[in-house]
């Protein structure tokens, strides 16, 4: 740091008496000076120091001066107790007075509020107040400053207390110096930087140990110097840091007492660090704009520069009497001082640059006491805090050398990796040295004084020592072993010499340099510590690069060029230093220009773009240096080029030599055909020409190659131009061609994937019918088209009737199917199988069966059918699985023709299921759904049936509690209790759902409540033995007494009055049916037998018991039977019986072979009762009318009504 001084005035009265220089201001702009000198104020220019006008307005001495924020007004208070208020026209516009002399004045820097303070109060003006507002103090105030954002005051006062108020004049901090009174407080200021944090230090340690962490940079690190002390100095940092956070404000108090002590305060008076002694007393203290210095001047006549934390840098000015006043102006160096003896001095502080640099590691001092190591290629930053001057710094591999004004201080790294930035000490040499020039080696410190080397150890002893023939200007350690690395030293005189512990040479290299270079502008050179043909040199603004003997490359850059590393080029440039990314691209190309590739592709590998990096690649392919050039592919990442590279390797290993053939390949990838074509006609190799024109569809040229003589080579270009019209989506020509070179196959398969029809039967009926398999293909996509016709056509025209069979079936077109299985029954179940399951699908049952028969597929008929009625049984679809039922039942019978007793047994089986599933239909339907289209009889006969039936195994998806539930509901509404009790306790032995739980428990304790019996019109009487049947039988659907079974109507499911009779032996069922037929007028028998007498006056009748050959009626035979015990015995009628039936009285199930047919006698002739001729169902006549006319058809078996039986 050097003071330089730019213009020194002495300020006298007229009486030639010196005026003592009591305060200082600047104008915020910094063009001028407001001086306090006498009883005048003076204001100067501050380019020049010319006096532009004194300002007179105080009768007394003028002790201080302040100039607002904004810069529009200033202000000075006097002896004469008065403060007057300036324009920055340097007009007064303002005069107010205190009570005694004004000691000091401050603007506040936000709101631009005047703080004026005496020797016993203090007063806070604004422009927009019409008064002052004052507050009386204990003690004189000296000196008083604003903080930052103008939210607080601190006075400093003679009783050494500094009392922070707030900008009502409240007091609200108080700090209390040690000294007392006998170390007043003459001078206080704030540091004007916000992030005052950054700048002081978080603990307290020896001065070499301090550790600090700046967070300016892009991945701060902590550098522990000493272990020892580690653990406590991260703890004061801590400790630090949440006092910082905790802390209001960011603002930072120095104090300077007259007990020669500089102390720095928080703004919640917290201290920090300890005081710092000085050897004066203190008159006056300023920091620098940015808060990183601090100026003060005292009783020691001269101003002197301190670190931000109170470390004394350096003297700016000796004077010949005490400094009063000093101030730096806004945003620059300029410091100017004020004396007692009337002195203004200004300087000009020049900080020169200490620094070092080792490859990409870049040390530097900053803020004068502390070493900043960057790594140019990282851009990490590490601080290292001195807390003293850094003289010199010196870099070299993992050390690290910083010259104090007592000491040298030797660091290492941690570790060696490349990009650690942790120092810790390894040496320190307690010692003062003056030198010139500092260099640091792996074991060895080297100082320069003038034309003197020194070689030191580490530990402060002098090994070796050289006396150069002229002054020394550069050192450079050029490398070598540890403990023996040579150097390069630079003289005055031109010479440079090549120096180690052992040997001493000098070479006169400045004229040949200069001859090499040829650039008298250049002022800094550095050779490529990665490349030794290759140097960068800059001056008059612009960066020079030099490869080899070749051109220079040019381009701009500002600064120095102090070192070359690769492809970044590290620039000083003031007083920071950047590394330049600098592609190499312009020496990579000139050696590319004279086909040195390897010694391109070495400069390439300092850095060059990826465009650079493939023309390299292809130079190099084309020059057939394939090593060079697959290095440069891989860099670029291009597959392609690598495997051709491979590929050659490959084909070279195996003997191949023809490098023409080699470039050929080359040229083909690179797009360079027709050179590529020329070579392979060279090498003999037109097959390889004619296909790379093919793959790369350049037929024209391709037809120009071959010319018109090979019509082999001709076909072959034409079925390739018509895969590349393919490719290139124009179908209609690449089918053509096709067609034109003969590929039949390839045509119809374009034309049949798009439709075109025309010209598909145009191709079909051209081609031969032993052409098989392109026929074949036209009748697939004439059969995928829908145009089964001229599928028919071409499968005819080849004669593939199984094909044209699975045409018709596919195309269910059944007529032209059925028509050819007449002719060729070889294809009956070709045809008949999907047919039946065609039919199946569409519930066509009844067609399916015939067609499942035709087809001899009768287990397939019934398997189709079971799935169906498992699905819907599953679906409670009852309905429909008691018609699926009833079809297998006859599909079964149908099948059983042959007497079959297993489809008989699957016959009997699926009937009964079909009749459990019909009834079971209504029971689900009044369960499940909220209203129900039965009558409570209807539902109250149906429960019943359905429990008669399922005394063994309950089938699938009939549940036993729904039919308990509904046959105890409709008991307990028809009056049947004793049924309905039973039926409740039934339930209760059963796992009922919780839906019918509660309506279940009320109604079984409602029914205890009625009478135990059931209601006399509800229970059935058997129709033959007119016996009554309990209305739940144990024995089931017959009667208790005569054991003959009930026949149900299948609507309403009461008892239908009929009896089933069979024929006598000898009657066959022709026979039968004509004698019914007969219908011969039958004798009254009961009037027969009855004879009236007639005798006087009374009459008489008289039964006849006579033996006549009367055969008695078996229908009547049982009504004599006495009650229970008996087994069943059949009706058997004989012809004469059958003769005397009438027919409306005969029902006949006339079952188809094997069963037998089956007779009915309806003993209540005037009930009218239908039977469905189809699935042989009873119903009450009405009832069946009824149900046929909502249904259309027979409500069980689902006959059509139009259908005939």
């Amino acid at each position: 740091m050097r003071a330089v001084p730019t213009w020194i005035d002495k300020v006298h009265d007229r009486d030639k008496v010196e005026q003592c220089i009591y305060d200082l201001a600047f104008k915020p702009d910094g063009s001028q000076l407001i001086v306090a000198a006498g009883n005048r104020v003076l204001v100067y220019d501050t380019s020049d120091g010319t006096l532009i006008q004194p300002l007179k307005g105080h009768k007394d001495t003028v002790y201080c001066v302040a100039y607002a924020k904004d810069g529009k007004r200033f202000a000075s208070g006097s002896a004469d107790k008065s403060i007057i208020i300036w324009t920055s026209k340097l007009e007064g516009i303002l005069k107010y007075t205190h009570n005694d002399s004004i000691q000091c004045v401050a603007y506040n820097p936000v709101s631009h509020q005047l703080a004026s303070c005496s020797s016993g109060d203090f007063g806070l003006w604004s422009p927009e107040q019409k008064s002052v507002s004052k507050h009386k103090v204990n003690s004189k105030i000296t000196c008083c400053g604003w903080t930052n954002d103008g939210q607080y005051l601190a006075l400093g006062m003679m009783n050494g207390v500094v009392s922070i108020r707030n900008k009502n004049g409240e007091e609200k901090v108080k700090i209390e110096r040690p000294g007392g009174s006998s170390s007043p407080i003459w001078s206080i200021a704030w540091n004007p930087s916000k992030d005052w944090w950054k700048w002081m230090p978080f603990c307290e340690g020896e001065d070499d140990e301090a550790v600090d962490v700046d967070s300016s940079m892009p991945e701060p690190l902590c550098l522990v110097i000493d272990t020892a002390y580690s653990q406590s100095c991260m703890e004061n940092i801590n400790s630090c840091w949440s006092v910082s956070l905790r802390d209001e404000h960011n603002d930072i108090l120095a104090v300077a007492d007259w007990g020669q002590k500089l102390s720095f305060y928080q703004l919640s008076g917290k201290q920090i660090g300890k005081d710092r002694t000085l050897t004066y007393d203190p008159c006056c203290v300023s920091y620098f704009s940015k808060g990183e210095y601090i100026v003060m001047g005292g009783s020691d006549k001269q101003a002197s520069l301190y670190t931000k934390d109170g470390v004394r840098l350096g003297t700016i000015g000796e004077q010949s009497s005490w400094v009063w006043t000093c101030r730096v102006k806004p945003d620059s160096n300029y410091v100017v001082l004020g004396c007692q003896d009337g002195t203004i001095a200004f300087f000009q502080l020049i900080f020169s640059t200490v620094h070092g640099l080792y490859k990409d590691r870049y040390a530097y001092r900053d803020s004068m006491t502390d070493v900043i190591v960057q790594h140019l290629i990282t851009e990490q930053k590490v601080r290292i805090k001195c807390r003293e001057l850094v003289k010199k710094i010196a870099i070299y591999r993992n050390r690290l050398a910083i010259q104090l004004p007592e000491k040298i201080l030797i660091y290492e790294l941690y570790s060696d990796d490349s990009s650690d930035m942790h120092y810790r000490i390894k040496e320190k040499i307690c010692r003062k040295f003056e030198c010139n020039l500092l260099v640091v080696c792996s074991q060895h410190i080297i100082l320069c004084q003038e034309k003197r080397l020194q070689c030191l150890s580490f530990t402060s002893i002098k090994e070796k020592e050289w006396l150069m023939e002229s002054l020394i200007r550069y050192i450079k350690v050029i490398g070598g072993p540890p403990g023996r690395e040579g150097l390069l030293v630079g003289l005055k005189n031109g010479a440079v010499s090549m120096t180690d512990r052992q040997t001493y040479s000098t070479h006169k290299l400045l004229a040949n340099l200069l001859v090499f270079i040829q650039e008298p502008n250049a002022n800094s050179v550095a050779w490529n510590t990665q490349c030794e043909d290759m140097l960068c040199f800059s001056g008059s603004g612009y960066l020079n690069i030099k490869a080899s003997n070749f051109p220079v490359h040019q381009q701009k850059l500002q600064g120095f060029v102090v070192g070359y590393n690769g492809s970044k080029i590290f620039c000083l440039h003031v007083y920071s230093m950047s590394a330049v990314e600098v592609p190499q691209s312009a020496p990579m190309y000139q050696y590319l220009e004279r086909r040195m590739f390897k010694e391109a592709y070495q400069i390439a590998c300092l850095g060059v773009t990826d465009s650079d990096w493939r023309d390299l690649a292809t130079e190099a392919l084309e020059g057939l240096d394939f090593d060079t050039s697959k290095k440069a592919f891989i860099r670029v990442r291009d597959l392609r080029y690598l495997e051709l590279i491979n590929s050659i390797e490959e084909r070279k290993k195996r003997g191949e030599s023809d490098t023409e053939l080699f470039l050929a390949d080359v040229y083909a990838y690179q797009g360079k055909f027709h050179e590529a074509a020329r070579l392979y006609k060279r090498t003999g190799l037109d097959s390889r020409a004619l296909s790379m024109y093919t793959d790369l569809r350049m037929f024209e040229y391709a037809k120009e190659f071959v010319g018109a003589a090979d019509p082999k080579n001709t076909r072959m270009l034409m079925s390739k131009q018509a895969d590349w019209a393919k490719n290139s989506k124009e179908p209609r020509a690449a089918a053509q061609m096709y067609l034109t070179a003969g590929e039949h196959l390839k045509a119809i398969d374009i034309i049949g994937e798009h439709g075109w029809v025309d010209m598909l039967i145009d191709i079909a009926r051209k081609l031969d019918k032993a052409e098989r398999e392109p026929l074949a293909k036209c009748a697939a996509y004439f059969q995928k088209l829908k145009h089964h016709g001229y599928a028919s056509e071409t499968y005819s025209k080849m004669g593939d009737l199984q094909a044209l069979v699975h045409l018709h079936v596919e195309a269910r077109h059944w007529d032209e199917a059925f028509a050819l299985v007449e002719k060729h029954a070889q294809f009956k179940d070709d045809v008949y199988v999907p047919y039946a399951q065609w039919l199946a699908e569409n519930d066509r049952f009844e067609e399916a069966q015939k067609a499942f028969h035709k087809a001899g597929r009768q287990s397939e008929a019934v398997k189709v059918l079971e799935q169906l009625t498992h699905n819907a049984v599953v679906e409670s679809r009852f309905n429909d699985a008691a018609y699926y039922y009833w079809m297998l039942s006859m599909q079964c019978l149908d099948i059983a023709r042959g007497t079959k007793e297993e489809m008989l047994k699957k016959f009997k089986r699926f009937q009964h299921l079909a009749e459990l599933y019909h009834v079971y239909h209504s029971i689900q339907r009044y369960t499940d759904e909220p209203f129900s289209s039965h009558m409570p009889e209807t539902l109250f006969n149906i429960s019943r049936y359905l429990l008669h039936n399922l005394t063994k195994d309950v089938p699938l998806g009939i549940s036993k509690v729904n039919t308990l539930y509904a046959l105890a509901k409709q008991s307990r509404t028809l009056g049947a209790f004793k049924l309905a009790r039973h039926a409740y306790e039934k339930l209760q032995e059963l796992h009922v759902p919780s839906r019918f739980q509660e309506s279940m428990d009320l109604g079984s304790l409602t029914v205890r409540s009625k009478p135990y019996h059931d209601n006399e019109d509800l229970i059935p009487m058997c129709y033959r033995c007119s016996t009554n049947n309990p209305l739940l039988n144990s024995q089931g659907s017959v009667c208790i007494n005569c054991k003959q079974p009930f026949i149900y109507s299948a609507s309403s499911y009461e008892v239908l009055p009929l009896v089933q009779f069979y024929l006598d032996k000898g009657i066959g069922d022709e026979e039968a049916v004509s004698l019914i037929d007969l219908e011969v007028p039958c004798i009254d028998r009961k009037a027969a037998r009855w004879q009236e007498m007639s005798s006087g006056e009374s009459q008489s009748l008289k039964l006849d018991d006579g033996t006549e050959d009367t055969e008695e009626d078996p229908f009547m035979a049982k009504l004599s039977f006495e009650q229970g015990g008996s087994d069943f015995v059949p009706v058997v009628v004989s012809r004469s019986v059958l003769r005397s039936m009438s027919r409306r009285d005969v029902l006949i199930k006339r079952w188809p072979k094997p069963l037998q047919w089956e007779y009915y006698r309806s003993l209540l002739p005037d009930v009218s009762i239908t039977m469905c001729p189809s699935c042989f169902q009873m119903f009450h006549s009405e009832d069946y009318e009824l149900l046929v006319l909502q249904h259309n058809c027979c409500p069980y078996c689902r006959r059509p009504i139009d259908e005939p039986n």
